[in-house]
């Protein structure tokens, strides 16, 4: 088990492949930046300004036209209403072409209007639809540019939640409150303009109801955004809880752990059951709110209407278009409420994006790169010092000279720092003092991909994808053709158990590669490895789960593939490197001794008394 593991075990107080995501979020933790955060998001929507803009066009005409609807549908009510009368007087009757003319121009209107909104939803669609691809992909892009310190610290299923949950939130809010805002807002103003036209008094009677509005909207927002800002964090927090206890089950099986996973889960789930549905209230009672102040600025509009019309001063039509008006004045200013609300749930997630968007890169590579060509296969560790937090080193003045073709083993205790001096050689991590060369180059002068595509890797640790074993040995080199693959699969005595399997070398691995042993992945990542014909070797523990006889004859292969090869041989299991060209003896991060197997055991030093424990503990080869 690893260090973060063993730490995450403490904490959790259960077994687990990972660690709880940064999404953990301390109670009462208040809203970050909400203003900033929507100006990071204006900033990130300059490309597709025309598009909006056009939309925005749209919207404006689409609600200019909807606005003269009552106005004009007054006008038939008034013919009606004149009709009516002259009927009842016996000077005349109703008009009904006219009435006609009218209802037929106003549904001119209102089809023009739907169709400008239908093209403004369809643009705004596809901007919202763009815009999250757009994001998704400048997330897997970041992915790949952050350093091995950042995964780290956070787990994969809140690195997951941004890309789906958040992502999904914003391009919702766009394609569906962004509308909502425009349209809203050029109602009211249109809204406002015809009121003015038919009464003044009433308008400014219906004016009241917006200083409430205001009251009512700012009151929940500022209650509703931490909550938003909360449940945002807690989604996230619950993906990495259950991700990585849905990777690591078997663990909690063996352990008996299911009660403890269940608890924990339960724990997350509560914080962020507690934070969706105080946002969720904040965010429903926005609505009735709002509809009682519309309503109340509605019943002194009908009281006052009522007024006028019996002293002459409005028409009957007038007082009915009114009434409609004051229906798409204060709608619209209960839409844009909610909408303002729902913002707050978009901020939080822009923040989550913007905050993975902006984190520290790994350091970009050189612009004038040596070629990998010019690599001859030696390798200098110069004074090398390293800590995974600069304030603990735990690689201390660490030098060694490799020769080409050489094989290196490098053997100690756990926590020694043996797997971290690969690392180093990588570039998974760069050194905090001191150079590692190849060939007599910095590693830092060689780009990253063609650095670790000079390595061929075996760890301890497998790692297969889910697609056929065939697929899965050809991703050590892409162009390799299926008889190599077999070749490459032969070697490394993977054959006669690939053939054993249902369909053979087209054997579908699940996602979790549980459908073989763990001895037959670490076989499957060792022809993979044979296959990419690496210029110098990566091995750590890579026989660790297979049997002493298959082990033999891996080791017979393995030497074939190093022959003129530098190797680094990472092993708990002494008598695997009796014939290594050079062991690194490391204790606490420093080399402690080198030399050959004959040597060090004639110093009688501490490789000695590591050689001497395992067979004394009964671990031979």
């Amino acid at each position: 088990m690893s260090e973060k593991q063993r730490n995450r075990q403490q904490r959790s107080g259960h077994p687990g492949p990972g660690r709880g995501g940064p999404g953990a979020m301390m109670p009462g933790e208040k809203a970050k930046d909400f203003k900033g955060t929507m100006r990071n998001l204006m900033d990130y929507l300059k490309g597709y300004m025309p598009a909006i803009i056009t939309c925005l066009i749209l919207a404006v005409a689409s609600v200019v036209l909807s606005v003269a609807g009552p106005k004009i549908l007054g006008g038939a009510t008034d013919k009606l209403f004149e009709g009516v009368m002259a009927m009842i007087a016996g000077t005349g009757s109703i008009d009904l072409n006219a009435i006609a003319r009218i209802l037929i121009f106003l549904g001119i209107i209102y089809l023009a209007s739907a169709l400008l909104q239908y093209g403004n939803s369809f643009i705004l669609n596809t901007v919202a639809n763009r815009i999250g691809y757009k994001m998704r992909t400048e997330i897997s892009q970041k992915i790949n540019r952050l350093p091995l310190s950042y995964f780290d610290r956070v787990s994969h299923g809140d690195v997951l939640s941004r890309i789906t949950n958040d992502v999904d939130t914003l391009t919702q809010s766009l394609n569906q409150s962004l509308p909502q805002v425009i349209t809203s807002a050029t109602s009211v103003l249109g809204a406002l303009v015809m009121m003015l036209t038919i009464n003044v008094w009433m308008t400014l009677i219906t004016l009241l109801i917006i200083p409430l509005s205001v009251i009512v909207v700012t009151q929940v927002v500022k209650r509703s955004q931490p909550f938003y800002q909360k449940q945002q964090k807690y989604l996230g927090e619950a993906n990495g809880q259950v991700e990585e206890m849905y990777g690591g089950h078997l663990v909690v099986k063996a352990f008996n752990r299911e009660e403890e996973t269940g608890k924990a889960f339960n724990d997350v789930n509560e914080r962020l059951y507690k934070s969706a549905w105080k946002s969720q209230f904040f965010g429903g009672i926005m609505m009735p709110l709002m509809n009682f102040v519309g309503n109340f600025g509605y019943v002194l509009v009908c009281v006052m209407g009522g007024f006028f019309t019996l002293s002459g001063s409005i028409s009957v039509g007038d007082i009915q278009a009114f009434i409609q008006y004051v229906r798409n004045f204060t709608q619209p200013i209960t839409q844009i409420a909610n909408a303002s609300n729902v913002m707050q749930q978009t901020a939080a997630a822009a923040e989550r994006v913007f905050e993975f968007l902006n984190e520290a890169e790994e350091a970009p590579d050189t612009e004038q790169p040596v070629s990998a060509d010019e690599v001859d296969g030696s390798v200098f560790f110069a004074h090398v010092n390293f800590g995974y937090l600069p304030e603990k080193t735990i690689i201390n003045d660490f030098s060694a000279m490799v020769e080409p073709g050489q094989q290196v083993a490098i053997v100690g205790p756990t926590g020694a720092g043996k797997t971290t001096m690969v690392k180093l050689l990588m570039r998974f991590y760069d050194v905090n003092d001191g150079a590692i060369l190849l060939g007599g180059y910095d590693v830092k002068q060689f780009r990253r991909g063609e650095l670790r595509g000079m390595f061929g890797m075996v760890l301890q640790d497998t790692w297969l994808y889910n697609d056929t074993i065939m697929e899965n040995i050809r991703y050590g080199r892409l162009d390799a053709t299926d008889e190599e693959v077999i070749e490459a699969a032969k070697a490394a005595q993977a054959d006669r158990f690939i053939r054993t399997l249902p369909d053979g070398y087209n054997m579908l691995l699940n996602e979790e590669a549980s459908n073989i042993s763990a001895g037959q992945k670490q076989l499957l990542t060792i022809a993979r490895t044979i296959l990419s014909e690496p210029k110098m070797m990566i091995l750590d523990e890579a026989t660790s789960s297979v049997d002493t006889r298959t082990e033999i004859a891996i080791q017979k292969a393995m030497r074939r593939l190093m022959k003129n090869r530098t190797s680094f041989v990472i092993a708990h299991r002494l008598s695997t490197i009796r014939d290594a060209d050079m062991i690194l003896v490391m204790r606490d991060g420093d080399v402690v001794e080198t030399g050959t197997h004959t040597e060090l055991l004639e110093k009688g030093g501490f490789y000695a008394q590591l050689y001497n424990s395992q067979f004394e503990s009964g671990i031979t080869a």
